[in-house]
């Protein structure tokens, strides 16, 4: 089994997560965050989605409807992560979400990205993020990818509303 690599052109084309509430999660992932509805499948399921793909994100009640998030320690997501194209759009989602009141859980500086982190309705972290440059990515002594957390400077990225 060791000889096989999946190819690299390979994405993950969606999530699927259970959530307690389906208007309360439209209300967080579209209203707050921005995606678009692109079907609500009767009254426990909708897709959601940026740009028109037919779904970034599904939402659904089927087994869950009414009921509390899953322990913090029990096995399971830890957050979905959601690749923004620029810099920029980072800089406008985050204002957007502190200006709404919305709490974030964290903000990281990874090396390879800049993050902030945020919990959605039913506690699921969601981390919101863009990418550097591949070439600007940092590496160790062997050229090797050293990845890290650190502090998100926070002014810096607001530099780019500028």
């Amino acid at each position: 089994m060791k000889n096989y690599q999946i190819p690299s052109a390979t994405r993950i084309g969606h999530v699927h997560l259970k959530v307690s509430d389906l208007e309360k999660s439209l209300d967080f992932y579209c209203g707050l965050l921005g995606f678009e509805l692109t079907m609500q499948y009767g009254r426990d399921a909708a897709f959601i989605s940026a740009g028109g793909y037919h779904h970034h994100i599904g939402l659904n009640t089927w087994q869950s409807k009414g009921s509390h998030p899953a322990p913090k320690h029990y096995p399971g997501l830890f957050h979905t992560a959601i690749l923004l194209p620029r810099r920029k759009d980072l800089a406008i989602l985050t204002k957007r979400i502190l200006e709404n009141g919305y709490p974030l859980t964290g903000a990281a500086d990874h090396g390879v990205s800049e993050a902030i982190y945020l919990d959605d309705p039913d506690q699921n972290g969601v981390e919101l993020y863009w990418d550097r440059p591949k070439d600007l990515w940092p590496k160790d002594q062997d050229g090797n990818l050293d990845m890290y957390t650190r502090r998100l400077d926070m002014k810096s990225l607001f530099s780019e509303l500028d």
